[in-house]
């Protein structure tokens, strides 16, 4: 099933935002609770998101059916500063995660440090049908009870919510975007800033979806000034039907699919070893970098990892220790890059592929005498290392554990003849993380939280081992 390009329209409905207040208060799954709102000069706030939209299906093998349109009340979650002196101008608008059959921010999760010291605003919308009506979820996580809308969860707060299907989900994402850039006075979210830029973000099920925007919708809606698609598939997510979620496992059966090179805005892929291997297999959407397009595949990362399961990584019931690899300075990075890049500046710097062998046959990464891959964006949980971090995990394992990698000591004899001690091995972890920064793939005011990584407690002494 093949997404298509859709006819041209000329005018996005407009839609109308009202303050959620009451019940148990706003719903989004969250393992870890991000820095703290108030300290920094920001509010929450969620709102219904009403409009009508238009929907489309597929048609034949590259066509595109028009759908009626369609009344939605969606649901966005808004973290802004309180005042326009705080804000940078830039609003990054997450499509909210449904692959656990609720509604999750993991870009949240892994660039709050970033938004929130630099005076961004965060707004997370529930484009898909899932995330208001309930689903099982595509990561086999157990569903207590079965899957429940939100309405269901707390009628009180939630009850008016009501979502005409993922047919309609590109719309009503572009529509919420297109009404963040001229915020009016009257109950606006953004009331009282001045919008210069708006930032789409997503990963994983998101991520397919914003790919999909990009090539079919970016041109058309005119309403992103850039992109970040964070571990995507080798293919786009489809059209879904009215009235349901999309099938998320087409993605995974798709043709691989690249952004095209006409893509009138930003756009930059963030990768992690899961994402370029496994059934998402984006080693095959490999494109050239441009103008407009940027690629990183980041060395010692899975699909998701400590950073975002926090203290409940043992609910997870996985047989190792999931990934501690470093994925989330690089994400504040491209994002840090990506709104400079939006806003005239050079795009971001440029990073060498994973490296991969045997395409022909069956690919597999290339390792180091560690067993931590080669090539990518580096870091020095693996320039450095004192571990084997990966995003691969074999065996007989719930999909959850494939997805949140692996990490599994390195062998002592080579981490002894490796490093004289715990002092040249912090040495040149030292030297690793400025490395990461001076070449652009991590921020200065990082610098203490990735020296704070480091492991210098599994480093033998040679007497121990030799």
């Amino acid at each position: 099933m093949s997404a298509g390009t859709p006819p041209a329209r000329d005018v996005i409905e407009p839609i109308e935002f009202t303050e959620l207040s009451g019940g148990n208060g706003c719903s989004i799954v969250s393992a870890t609770p991000g820095p703290d709102l108030v300290e920094h000069g920001y509010r929450e706030g969620e709102y219904a998101v009403r409009g009508v939209a238009r929907g489309y299906a597929p048609s034949g093998a590259d066509g595109v059916t028009l759908l009626d349109s369609a009344a939605f009340t969606t649901r966005a979650l808004l973290r802004r500063p309180v005042a326009d002196t705080g804000f940078n101008g830039t609003v990054v608008v997450e499509w909210l995660n449904v692959s656990s059959g609720s509604d999750a921010a993991p870009e949240y999760t892994y660039l709050a440090e970033e938004l929130l010291r630099n005076g961004y605003a965060w707004l997370g919308v529930s484009a898909q049908y899932t995330g208001i009506a309930g689903g099982h979820g595509s990561v086999g996580m157990a569903i207590d009870g079965g899957p429940r809308s939100l309405a269901a969860k707390d009628p009180e707060r939630y009850g008016a919510l009501r979502h005409p299907g993922d047919a309609y989900c590109f719309d009503i994402f572009g529509a919420v975007c297109a009404a963040l850039r001229a915020p009016s006075d009257d109950g606006h979210p953004l009331s009282g800033l001045s919008v210069r830029r708006v930032l789409a973000a997503g990963e994983s099920q998101s991520a397919m979806a914003l790919t999909t925007y990009a090539n079919r919708f970016a041109e058309r809606h005119a309403v992103l000034d850039g992109i970040l698609i964070h571990s995507r598939a080798a293919a786009e997510m489809p059209f879904g039907e009215p009235g349901c979620g999309v099938d998320i496992d087409q993605v995974f059966r798709g043709a691989p699919t690249r952004i095209a090179k006409s893509v009138p805005i930003p756009v930059f892929m963030v990768q992690t070893e899961t994402d370029v291997l496994t059934n998402f297999m984006s080693v095959r959407s490999r494109q050239p970098d441009t103008d407009r397009i940027r690629i990183w595949e980041l060395a010692g990362t899975s699909h998701a990892d400590l950073h975002q399961i926090g203290p409940y990584e043992s609910m997870l019931g996985c047989p190792t220790p999931v990934n501690r690899g470093q994925q989330r300075f690089v994400l504040r990075a491209a994002l840090h890059h990506l709104n400079a890049w939006a806003a005239g500046g050079p795009p971001p710097p440029i990073a060498a592929p994973l490296a991969v062998e045997s395409l022909d046959t069956r690919p597999r990464f290339v390792l180091d005498e560690i067993g931590n891959v080669v090539g990518g964006v580096r870091s020095p949980s693996v320039d450095a290392a004192t571990q084997v971090l990966r995003g691969i995990v074999t065996g007989d394992v719930a999909r959850i554990c494939m997805l949140f990698g692996s990490t599994t000591p390195a062998d002592p004899g080579l981490l002894a003849r490796r490093y004289r001690d715990a002092d040249d091995y912090l040495a040149r972890y030292r030297s690793a993380t400025e490395q990461m920064i001076d070449s652009g793939f991590a921020l200065a005011a990082d610098r203490d939280e990735i020296l704070a990584d480091a492991r210098p407690d599994l480093v033998p002494s040679r007497s121990a081992v030799g």
